[in-house]
Protein backbone atom coordinates (compact mmCIF):
# COMPACT_ATOMS: atom_id res chain seq x y z
CA UNK A 1 0.00 0.00 0.00
CA UNK A 2 1.10 3.69 -1.00
CA UNK A 3 2.02 5.36 2.48
CA UNK A 4 0.87 7.91 1.95
CA UNK A 5 -2.43 6.67 1.70
CA UNK A 6 -2.15 5.83 5.18
CA UNK A 7 -4.39 6.67 7.91
CA UNK A 8 -3.11 8.23 11.18
CA UNK A 9 -4.26 10.38 14.16
CA UNK A 10 -3.61 14.38 13.72
CA UNK A 11 -5.03 15.47 17.15
CA UNK A 12 -7.33 14.30 19.71
CA UNK A 13 -9.28 17.17 21.81
CA UNK A 14 -10.62 16.14 24.97
CA UNK A 15 -13.69 18.99 25.78
CA UNK A 16 -15.94 19.95 28.93
CA UNK A 17 -19.15 22.22 28.61
CA UNK A 18 -20.02 23.39 31.93
CA UNK A 19 -22.55 25.89 30.55
CA UNK A 20 -20.85 29.32 32.41
CA UNK A 21 -18.10 30.63 34.12
CA UNK A 22 -17.08 29.85 37.71
CA UNK A 23 -16.53 27.37 40.39
CA UNK A 24 -17.99 25.03 37.67
CA UNK A 25 -15.29 26.01 34.84
CA UNK A 26 -12.04 26.03 37.17
CA UNK A 27 -12.51 22.56 38.58
CA UNK A 28 -13.37 20.70 34.88
CA UNK A 29 -9.93 22.74 34.29
CA UNK A 30 -7.91 21.47 36.34
CA UNK A 31 -9.57 17.92 35.97
CA UNK A 32 -8.51 18.01 32.03
CA UNK A 33 -4.92 19.00 33.39
CA UNK A 34 -5.02 16.10 36.27
CA UNK A 35 -5.94 13.46 33.14
CA UNK A 36 -3.79 14.84 30.61
CA UNK A 37 -1.15 16.78 32.42
CA UNK A 38 -1.24 19.10 29.69
CA UNK A 39 -1.83 22.82 29.26
CA UNK A 40 -5.62 23.26 29.06
CA UNK A 41 -7.63 26.23 27.31
CA UNK A 42 -10.96 27.89 28.24
CA UNK A 43 -13.12 28.72 25.33
CA UNK A 44 -15.46 31.48 25.26
CA UNK A 45 -18.78 32.66 22.98
CA UNK A 46 -17.64 34.82 19.91
CA UNK A 47 -21.37 36.71 19.71
CA UNK A 48 -24.20 37.51 21.46
CA UNK A 49 -27.18 34.46 21.51
CA UNK A 50 -30.03 36.56 23.11
CA UNK A 51 -31.95 33.17 23.33
CA UNK A 52 -29.89 31.65 25.25
CA UNK A 53 -28.45 34.45 27.46
CA UNK A 54 -25.32 34.17 26.47
CA UNK A 55 -22.78 37.41 26.42
CA UNK A 56 -19.59 37.81 23.90
CA UNK A 57 -16.85 36.12 25.69
CA UNK A 58 -18.42 34.61 28.29
CA UNK A 59 -16.10 31.40 28.95
CA UNK A 60 -18.09 28.45 28.65
CA UNK A 61 -16.10 25.53 28.51
CA UNK A 62 -12.26 24.14 28.51
CA UNK A 63 -10.62 21.61 26.58
CA UNK A 64 -7.12 20.33 26.27
CA UNK A 65 -5.71 19.00 22.50
CA UNK A 66 -3.17 15.85 22.33
CA UNK A 67 -0.86 14.62 19.80
CA UNK A 68 1.07 12.32 18.54
CA UNK A 69 1.58 9.12 20.62
CA UNK A 70 -0.14 10.92 23.54
CA UNK A 71 -2.52 10.71 21.22
CA UNK A 72 -2.58 7.24 20.46
CA UNK A 73 -2.53 6.20 23.82
CA UNK A 74 -4.96 8.17 25.37
CA UNK A 75 -7.21 6.83 22.76
CA UNK A 76 -7.16 3.50 23.33
CA UNK A 77 -7.65 4.23 27.43
CA UNK A 78 -10.55 5.92 26.65
CA UNK A 79 -11.79 3.35 23.73
CA UNK A 80 -11.58 0.52 26.80
CA UNK A 81 -13.38 2.91 28.95
CA UNK A 82 -16.45 2.56 26.49
CA UNK A 83 -16.04 -1.21 26.11
CA UNK A 84 -14.06 -0.99 22.85
CA UNK A 85 -17.81 -0.36 20.73
CA UNK A 86 -18.96 2.88 19.05
CA UNK A 87 -21.63 3.76 17.18
CA UNK A 88 -21.55 4.20 13.40
CA UNK A 89 -22.97 7.30 13.97
CA UNK A 90 -20.30 8.75 15.75
CA UNK A 91 -18.22 9.38 12.77
CA UNK A 92 -18.73 11.93 10.14
CA UNK A 93 -18.55 12.08 6.45
CA UNK A 94 -14.80 13.38 6.49
CA UNK A 95 -13.53 10.11 8.70
CA UNK A 96 -13.14 12.35 11.76
CA UNK A 97 -15.26 10.90 15.35
CA UNK A 98 -16.19 12.02 18.35
CA UNK A 99 -17.71 9.95 21.86
CA UNK A 100 -18.25 10.73 25.35
CA UNK A 101 -16.42 9.43 28.92
CA UNK A 102 -19.60 9.22 31.40
CA UNK A 103 -17.11 9.35 34.00
CA UNK A 104 -13.79 9.72 34.02
CA UNK A 105 -13.26 7.38 36.45
CA UNK A 106 -14.22 4.92 33.87
CA UNK A 107 -10.21 5.41 31.82
CA UNK A 108 -7.83 2.85 33.80
CA UNK A 109 -4.99 4.40 35.54
CA UNK A 110 -6.96 7.43 36.64
CA UNK A 111 -8.12 7.65 40.03
CA UNK A 112 -10.90 9.36 41.73
CA UNK A 113 -9.84 12.85 43.06
CA UNK A 114 -12.39 14.12 45.98
CA UNK A 115 -11.37 18.04 45.18
CA UNK A 116 -12.65 18.09 41.24
CA UNK A 117 -15.51 16.42 41.86
CA UNK A 118 -17.32 13.86 38.90
CA UNK A 119 -17.07 15.30 35.61
CA UNK A 120 -17.64 13.44 32.04
CA UNK A 121 -16.17 14.65 28.83
CA UNK A 122 -15.59 14.37 25.07
CA UNK A 123 -13.41 12.82 23.07
CA UNK A 124 -13.46 14.19 19.41
CA UNK A 125 -10.80 12.42 16.92
CA UNK A 126 -9.39 13.94 14.05
CA UNK A 127 -7.86 11.70 11.05
CA UNK A 128 -5.89 12.69 8.54
CA UNK A 129 -3.47 11.56 5.98
CA UNK A 130 0.35 12.36 4.89
CA UNK A 131 0.28 15.45 2.14
CA UNK A 132 -3.16 16.49 4.00
CA UNK A 133 -1.38 19.84 5.71
CA UNK A 134 -1.25 21.39 2.63
CA UNK A 135 -5.32 22.47 3.69
CA UNK A 136 -3.70 24.44 6.33
CA UNK A 137 -1.18 26.60 4.55
CA UNK A 138 -2.21 30.22 4.58
CA UNK A 139 -0.68 30.86 0.73
CA UNK A 140 -2.00 27.87 -0.48
CA UNK A 141 -5.00 27.84 -2.82
CA UNK A 142 -4.77 24.42 -3.43
CA UNK A 143 -8.09 22.11 -2.97
CA UNK A 144 -7.30 18.71 -1.20
CA UNK A 145 -7.34 15.87 -3.72
CA UNK A 146 -10.33 13.78 -3.45
CA UNK A 147 -7.64 10.76 -2.84
CA UNK A 148 -6.28 12.31 0.40
CA UNK A 149 -9.47 12.71 2.13
CA UNK A 150 -10.80 10.64 4.31
CA UNK A 151 -14.59 8.75 4.33
CA UNK A 152 -16.37 7.28 6.89
CA UNK A 153 -16.16 4.20 5.67
CA UNK A 154 -12.26 4.34 5.54
CA UNK A 155 -11.74 5.94 8.51
CA UNK A 156 -14.66 3.14 10.53
CA UNK A 157 -12.43 0.35 8.78
CA UNK A 158 -9.07 2.01 10.24
CA UNK A 159 -10.58 1.83 13.78
CA UNK A 160 -11.53 -1.85 13.35
CA UNK A 161 -8.10 -2.61 12.26
CA UNK A 162 -6.14 -0.71 14.56
CA UNK A 163 -7.60 -0.86 17.40
CA UNK A 164 -9.88 -3.61 17.20
CA UNK A 165 -12.89 -1.77 18.56
CA UNK A 166 -16.80 -3.08 17.22
CA UNK A 167 -18.79 -1.09 15.59
CA UNK A 168 -22.63 -1.09 15.56
CA UNK A 169 -25.31 0.61 14.11
CA UNK A 170 -26.69 1.68 17.27
CA UNK A 171 -25.44 2.20 20.69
Amino acid sequence: MNKMQDIRIEKITLNIGVGGAGDKLEKASKLLNYITNKKVVQTETMKRIPTWNVRPHLKLATKVTLRKKEAYDFLVKCLNAVGNKLSDRKFDDYGNFSFGIQEYIDIDGIEYNAPLGMFGFDVAVTLERPGFRIKRRKISKKKIPTKTKITKKEAIEYIKKEFGTKIGEEE
